[in-house]
């Protein structure tokens, strides 16, 4: 295993923590970096199981992948595998072998020699069975960094380079926690949060909100959330922020519909908003999965350096079976160097 001291402090160092073995955090990685669409200032560090990387470039030449790195011109932190890891097969083994990876990662950046971090996939599961008691990767980074995070995902189209951001206000928290989760205090935080990261790209964002409720509470009929704290938030968070074009909260089943359609046609670009608002985990991703599958990318909103990953988990059926697309893996990485310079 590489000393971390004596890492170059080279900012352009991007870290790839690889991820649960037994899922497809290896492939993905290797497939995207022999992309030709990899950018080519990236020079990546990988930490894992060199032996696992060795083997899983071996495999993937044999199944007919040639666009694939010489491993041997890799930079890897080696923290080797001691057991045999099943491709498929969730366990406490595979789920320590992920978090370590991850945990080292994270040191490496903290350290000052690198500026981003992108994830393969874990498994929650696996890392409940190994002992370790966090909800993904980003609540893990969150701890580790005594920072308080937000979770967003950000894509951009290849029809026509328009950026799609959402961001959630409650991440991987049970639906009958969520109307405890809102408060005032943490929608304006997560609109903050947003604006932030949408002013890196435009000078006035626009900004949508997504409704809690069906017909987002339809006047206090279906529910009080937005007409009680979701909507006079809103409009405290205005008064402090009087440049910006907000609008909601929006039905939530029509708020993605102008994201929908700027992500093909140009033309729908200035009615569609830089950035939404959603107010749970699975009524922002499962619009954004449909718009922007292959090409959304998680970002952790801040931590002390940038942190991306792909938008889609271990995909433990196709493990070992070297049929993962590496799309989203590729997009994070882009997106990881974009965000770091």
């Amino acid at each position: 295993m590489k000393d971390f001291k004596k890492l170059t402090k080279n900012k352009n160092k991007l870290i790839i923590s690889l991820g649960d073995p037994a899922g497809i955090g290896t492939e993905i990685t290797l497939k995207a970096l022999g992309s030709k669409n990899l950018n080519k200032n990236i020079e990546p560090l990988l930490v894992g199981c060199k032996n696992n990387i060795f083997k899983t470039c071996s495999k993937l030449i044999k199944h007919g992948f040639n666009n694939i790195p010489d491993p041997h011109k890799l930079d890897i932190i080696d923290i080797p595998l001691t057991k045999k890891v099943i491709p498929g097969i969730v366990d406490a083994y595979s789920g320590s072998a992920s978090f370590q990876w991850l945990c080292n990662a994270t040191n490496i950046l903290l350290e000052g020699k690198a500026n981003a971090l992108v994830t393969a996939p874990i498994s929650k599961i696996a890392w409940y069975k190994a002992g370790h008691d966090f909800a993904g990767q980003t609540e893990l980074l969150g701890k580790l960094t005594n920072k308080r995070t937000s979770m967003l995902f950000t894509a951009r189209s290849p029809n026509n380079g328009w950026r799609f951001n959402t961001l959630l206000a409650t991440t991987h928290i049970p639906l009958n926690k969520i109307n405890d989760s809102l408060t005032k205090e943490l929608i304006r935080f997560k609109l903050d949060a947003l604006l932030h990261f949408c002013l890196k790209f435009k000078e006035k964002p626009l900004i949508h909100i997504a409704g809690l409720n069906p017909h987002a509470g339809e006047d206090g009929k279906i529910g009080t959330e937005e007409k009680n704290l979701i909507i006079p938030t809103i409009n405290e968070w205005k008064l402090d922020n009087p440049a910006i074009k907000i609008s909601g909260p929006i039905p939530p089943d029509s708020c993605w519909i102008s994201s929908a359609k700027a992500w093909h046609d140009t033309s729908f670009e200035n009615n569609a908003p830089d950035g939404i608002l959603a107010f749970y985990h699975d009524q922002a991703l499962i619009p954004v999965k449909l718009i922007a599958f292959d090409e959304a990318v998680n970002t952790t909103l801040g931590l002390p350096f940038v942190r991306t990953s792909p938008d889609h988990g271990t995909a433990l059926d196709i493990a070992g079976k070297f049929k993962a697309r590496e799309k989203s893996m590729l997009a994070a990485i882009n997106n990881a160097w974009l965000l770091s310079q």
